[in-house]
């Protein structure tokens, strides 16, 4: 059984509710997403009517405002049924978090009510072609106009950006990193579908190439410079947040169906069950489920009592749960043979996407670094700790930490 501990009757409740939810209308059609590689119209209708999309919204504006518990088990539960809807959940709730902390009162009355009920779609635009995990290289420029901007530069590998309605954009003012509330109907701004990658099939993953895009002067978001250290690491936060929940889900669903397909399958005149190498497989999937839980609870926790060793946790957690799902995933496909390499059974679906969840949110390396530096905080070593390379290293743990 699963893993969930001090779990509150509303909490708990809810779970079972997102749960029936993507058991009803995600999963069964995960697949055939994943081929066409989109998510229909009609499906973002339905969810949108749910007021999940409202998860970061506060009440105020029309949202749910759920707690970071709640938050967690939604993106669970999803993930756990198709990491494309659920990186949906991940990028919307980033655009409706960084207008709810960092947005003008405007702002706010014009754009939380429709993300809120799902009217308006937002994206996260950050990453560029020359700037990845390293996003302080980013190079789109902003310049001032008499009645606003002008934004010129291009975003790669953004998540639902064939859809988003608004995206939350980063670009250099005067040379500091500043963001931007763009419109998808922006003069100058042109959105070209990303084909053929690997995972996510269906997150309608887009490239934003702005010519000349003008923008007005309320669509700048914060003030100028804060756009990295303030409204991207709050937004990529929570969206690590959002992954590592996602993760634990997609390893409940390797093990769901390793178990369901070890039961029935038969070899050398046993149930797969019963050979000892499928046992250790799936005891590791059961084992990493309950472990990669338990530590996005803990980060869940502490983001709700505002505590700062949430970010800290939060990686703990992102790490363990995104590493551990493609382990899974990997094994799942083994237990499956042949038949998991085709597409008669998902778990060749969630070995692509698993290895996606390596990628966004800190890659797995740019995890390692920065838990390893974090361990030295508060440990007396018994060596000198400051060595030209170890200064290095430190430097660039602490520039990533933000930029990530």
């Amino acid at each position: 059984m699963a893993t969930r501990v001090q779990l509150t009757p509303e909490q708990a409740a809810a779970r079972e509710e997102y749960e029936s939810f993507a058991r009803d209308h995600i999963a069964p059609h995960a697949d055939a997403w994943d081929r066409s590689a989109a998510v229909p119209e009609e499906f973002i209708t339905t969810i949108a009517a749910t007021g999940y999309l409202g998860a970061c919204v506060p009440a105020a504006y029309g949202g749910s405002a759920l707690d970071a518990i709640g938050f967690g088990l939604l993106n669970e539960e999803t993930g756990r049924a198709c990491s494309s809807v659920r990186s949906l959940l991940t990028v919307h709730g980033m655009a409706s978090q960084a207008i709810g902390r960092w947005g003008t009162a405007a702002q706010r009355e014009s754009w939380l009510p429709r993300l809120a009920t799902g009217a308006a779609i937002g994206a996260f635009a950050l990453t560029e072609p020359g700037a990845g995990s390293d996003v302080k290289g980013l190079v789109t420029t902003a310049r001032r106009t008499e009645d606003g901007f002008v934004l010129d530069g291009a975003k790669r590998w953004i998540t639902f950006g064939q859809r988003a309605d608004i995206y939350l954009l980063f670009a250099r003012l005067d040379g500091r990193e500043t963001a931007f509330l763009v419109e998808r109907g922006a003069p100058g701004l042109h959105v070209t579908p990303v084909r053929g990658i690997l995972g996510t099939r269906a997150s309608m993953l887009a490239e934003l190439e702005l010519r000349d895009c003008r923008v007005p002067a309320e669509a700048l978001l914060g003030k100028p410079g804060f756009g990295l250290t303030a409204v991207a690491a709050t937004a990529l936060e929570l969206g690590r947040y959002s992954v590592a929940w996602g993760c634990v889900g997609l390893i409940q669903a390797c093990l769901d169906a390793s178990l369901s397909y070890a039961d029935r399958r038969e070899q050398f005149g046993k149930r797969l069950r019963d050979h000892q190498l499928v046992q250790r497989m799936l005891a590791d999937m059961a084992t990493g489920a309950a472990a990669a839980r338990l530590l996005c609870q803990q980060a869940g926790w502490l983001r709700e009592a505002g505590d700062a060793q949430s970010v800290h946790a939060t990686w703990l957690a992102k790490y363990f749960a995104s590493t551990t799902a493609f382990r899974s995933a990997a094994d799942a496909v083994q237990v499956h043979g042949a038949h998991g390499c085709g597409e008669e059974y998902p778990v060749q679906r969630y070995m692509r996407d698993a290895k996606v969840m390596e990628l966004i949110e800190g890659t797995t390396e740019l995890q390692q670094t920065t838990i390893a530096q974090s361990a030295y905080v508060g440990h007396a070593p018994a060596r000198p700790a400051t060595t030209p390379a170890a200064t290095s290293n430190a430097a660039l743990a602490d520039d990533e930490k933000v930029t990530a």
